[in-house]
This record gives C-alpha cells, structure tokens and sequence, in this order.
C-alpha cells in the first residue's frame, strides 16, 4: 500500500510557517480527533487538528482506511 502522506508538509501552528516533521507509526489506539480540510493558497492546512478522547471501544481493525472525498470546488 502506498503510504499516502509522503510529501506531505504541515505547519505548526496557526500563522506559522515552521514546518513539521512526519513521523508514521504502526496504530495500536484509535483515537478521535476533529479536523477541517481547508488549506491556504501554499497548500498548507488552515486549521489545527484537535484530539478529543481515545475510543477505547473500537479497535484499530474496526476503523474503516482513509479515502478521499470529492475535491473542494474552486473558482
């Protein structure tokens, strides 16, 4: 499987351009977190992404793999 993150570039922090480093780990908890897939004009995500608890109740099996929905409109 293609790993889908390479190449990818995340900022910090709101308004900050420092970038950081992606560190892929193997899953062994699910957690629940709130994002948005807003990004700026230089690519960059515009929002952070928020932890909000762990799901100790689903196993890592039971979440269903990341796939991307349909593109933003643009113009």
């Amino acid at each position: 499987m293609p790993d889908i993150w390479e190449g990818w570039r995340f900022a910090s922090a709101w308004g900050s351009r420092d970038l950081l480093d992606v560190t892929l780990v193997r899953p062994e908890l699910v957690a629940e977190i709130s994002a948005d897939t807003a990004v700026d004009r230089g690519g960059v995500f515009r929002h952070p992404v928020r932890f909000k608890r762990l799901r100790l109740d689903l196993s890592v099996e039971e979440v269903p793999l990341f796939t991307p929905g349909p593109s933003a409109a643009t113009g």
